[in-house]
């Protein structure tokens, strides 16, 4: 018999108990889903920490001011305005592996152009912060060290400034004013997207570090002028970043005088690790459920044996039939086999679908980002198909072992 004509011959068979069809196939359709559902999440949530960490720059640390004691009460992080620019000139200085190290004082203040305005964050620099991030000027140029030194009013902006502010059109020698300070544009800024927050890293303007200390920001941390949000340091090799960790630290400690038992008046972080920690979580959430969702697919090949075997009592008349008019045991045992395998890629087809529209609909609800890779989905299918094959093949073998005698017999 053609495989052909065992393949008509079992369709025919599945269709005349279309429910009962139906139901055997849905601890497939549950495990394929979760299983497809799960890994677009996985692979989604891997591709934005490689994205972010993309627009972030590589090999990237950065020293935050640490927490300050009122009254005994220790405050948020950051309220301990300790880090300056000679701790970053120190650090750039006396590391080698260390290939920049660019403060940055930011606030969030109004910016108006003709009859627009717009409030966004101002960030205080100097050159070597675009070299940290790895961030390109898309048109016009960077800061000169003139400009850093005077305090030069003038501004380097994102692309959502030149859509909210300049109607799409700003160029370099656009005005506009910071507050009551007036700015001129000397370059727009690649876009680099969402930021690890969630925040557009293109609704940004950059000015020099002293022209934002003097001019614009002021005292932002305390009451000095010196005080700094953060140190972003940028390390040739990748491999010696613990390494650098601990020589920051020393170093800063040596600087700020702080006794060998007190605590650190800054901290130290890696923000890839943060975002790969995110990453691993969301992996390990989406491993779990496809734990659970193997555990699916194994009752419901257990199902299809369950069936299958129903299905070989049931139709004991009809094989022996077929034996008594010229089939082999081979031929009954493929039919068997293919009903099976049909079963499974049934349920395995709908899952697939069923997961990927779970997924959209994560997407859509909470604003995961997903990756539906048509490798899972194939993968999926082809393990289904596995587990048909597996789960029918007891079945398939009971019936092809009948006696046709015997089976011409049974009632």
């Amino acid at each position: 018999m053609s495989p052909l004509e065992s393949l008509r011959i079992a369709t025919r068979a599945l269709r005349v108990n279309k429910l009962r069809s139906a139901l055997t196939v849905l601890g497939i359709v549950v495990g394929v889903g979760a299983v497809v559902c799960m890994v677009s999440v996985g692979a989604g949530a891997q591709a934005e920490v490689s994205e972010k960490i993309r627009t972030l720059g590589a090999n990237l640390l950065l020293v935050m001011p640490g927490a300050r004691n009122s009254g005994g009460a220790r405050l948020e992080s950051g309220t301990q305005p300790t880090l300056t620019e000679e701790d970053a000139a120190s650090i750039r200085r006396e590391l080698v592996d260390v290939q920049v190290a660019a403060p940055l004082l930011s606030r969030s203040i109004p910016l108006v152009a003709a009859n627009k305005n717009w409030v966004t964050v101002v960030a205080g620099i100097n050159a070597d912060y675009l070299v940290a991030r790895e961030w390109q000027v898309a048109s016009g140029r960077s800061f000169t060290s003139d400009e850093i030194a005077s305090g030069a009013k003038v501004a380097i902006v994102g692309s959502v400034i030149v859509e909210e502010l300049f109607n799409g059109h700003a160029g370099p020698g656009e005005t506009f004013r910071i507050g009551n300070v007036p700015f001129t544009v000397i370059g727009v800024l690649d876009k680099k997207g969402l930021g690890a927050v969630g925040r557009s890293q293109d609704d940004v303007v950059f000015i020099p570090l002293s022209a934002a200390k003097s001019r614009v920001l002021g005292a932002v941390r305390g009451t000095t002028r010196e005080a700094l949000d953060f140190i972003s340091i940028k390390v040739s090799d990748a491999t010696a970043m613990p390494e650098i960790e601990r020589l920051i630290e020393a170093l800063l400690r040596q600087r700020h005088r702080i006794r060998a038992e007190a605590p650190s008046d800054f901290r130290i972080e890696n923000p890839a690790d943060i975002l790969f920690a995110r990453g691993a979580a969301v992996r390990l959430l989406g491993s779990l459920l496809i734990a659970v969702a193997a555990v699916s697919l194994v009752v419901g090949g257990i199902s299809i044996m369950n069936i299958m075997l129903v299905s070989v009592t049931e139709r004991t008349r009809e094989i022996g039939l077929r034996m008594a008019v010229g089939a082999s045991r081979r031929d009954i045992r493929w039919q068997f086999l293919i009903e099976a395998l049909i079963l499974a890629l049934m349920g395995g087809l709908v899952g697939a679908v069923s997961g990927a529209a779970a997924a959209v609909a994560i997407a859509w609800k909470a604003g995961w980002p997903i990756l539906i890779s048509p490798w899972a989905i194939v993968l999926a299918c082809g393990f289904a198909g596995f587990i048909g094959i597996s789960f029918g093949l007891y079945p398939a073998h009971r019936a092809a072992r009948l006696d046709p005698i015997v089976a011409l017999r049974f009632e």
